[in-house]
């Protein structure tokens, strides 16, 4: 006998809450040991990632210049810092598939084969959205910063400071890479309309171009950088959306005949 695709696959009687609490604290724990071990993995090399991270300054500083640490302890724990973020930014992976196994018991066959392709490109984009923050937009700014000059003002960027502007910069540009998933997830819920959406381009294009002046160097060509990438995310959103969702109305409109 066929399984229906809207009954949930686990069709063990409901699990009571104490095993929920279980299995919640036995996710939860694997996500802090795989963030431990990658933390740990990375501290003896903390110097030497701290120095990647910061090549994007480093190489377009002018002859002479150098970074500064405000706070003199900032020279040790700074470097620690950016080991811990990209703990966190390395086991993104794991922990999403901590969190798809936690929930999948409970979910339809329809709801998984929809949820899987959408996890697994939200984290390919976002890291794209990051090396993107990393290799082209952060050098932009930091070659744009060093060629300013004000009388009086020696530029030297602060460690600690550049640590969390690279760090803002890696989660918006990461977040603004998610653009197809966000047009996929909401055509999907019927929350908009394709056709919708189609119509509002003037307004999406205007948006990305806001987006990208409020989260770049004030210039154009890094506003564009931004804007023209999230467009053609949009636009393959927006396609993927479409044959999706024309796909099922096909297979309702055959299940109903």
């Amino acid at each position: 006998m066929s399984q229906n695709p809207n009954t949930p696959e686990n069709d063990d009687p409901e699990m009571p809450i104490v095993e929920h609490l279980i299995e919640l604290r036995t996710r939860l724990l694997r996500i802090i040991y795989a963030l431990g071990g990658v933390f740990i993995l990375l501290l003896p090399f903390r110097n030497r990632v701290y120095e990647t991270f910061a090549l994007p300054v480093l190489n377009n500083m002018l002859p002479g210049q150098t970074m500064l640490a405000y706070d003199g302890i900032d020279i040790f724990l700074t470097p620690i810092k950016v080991c811990l973020f990209l703990a966190c930014l390395f086991t993104i992976p794991w922990i999403l598939y901590q969190v798809w196994a936690f929930v999948a018991p409970g979910m339809y066959r329809h709801e998984k084969r929809l949820v899987r392709p959408i996890l697994i490109s939200s984290t390919v984009l976002f890291y794209t959205g990051v090396l993107f923050a990393y290799f082209v937009i952060l050098p932009i700014l930091f070659s744009f910063l060093a060629g300013i000059e004000l009388k009086g003002v020696e530029y030297k960027p602060d460690i600690t400071q550049y640590m969390n502007l690279s760090l803002t910069m890696f989660i918006a540009f990461g977040a603004a890479f998610e653009v197809p998933v966000a047009t996929v997830i909401f055509i999907m819920l019927g929350i908009v309309h394709p056709e919708t959406l189609s119509k509002k381009r003037p307004y999406i294009i205007l948006a990305a171009f806001t987006i990208g002046m409020l989260l770049t160097p004030p210039d154009a060509i890094s506003q564009t950088l931004l804007a023209v990438p999230m467009l053609i995310l949009f636009e393959a959103g927006l396609y993927i959306g479409k044959r999706l969702l024309a796909k099922r109305e096909a297979e309702e409109s055959q299940s109903g005949s």
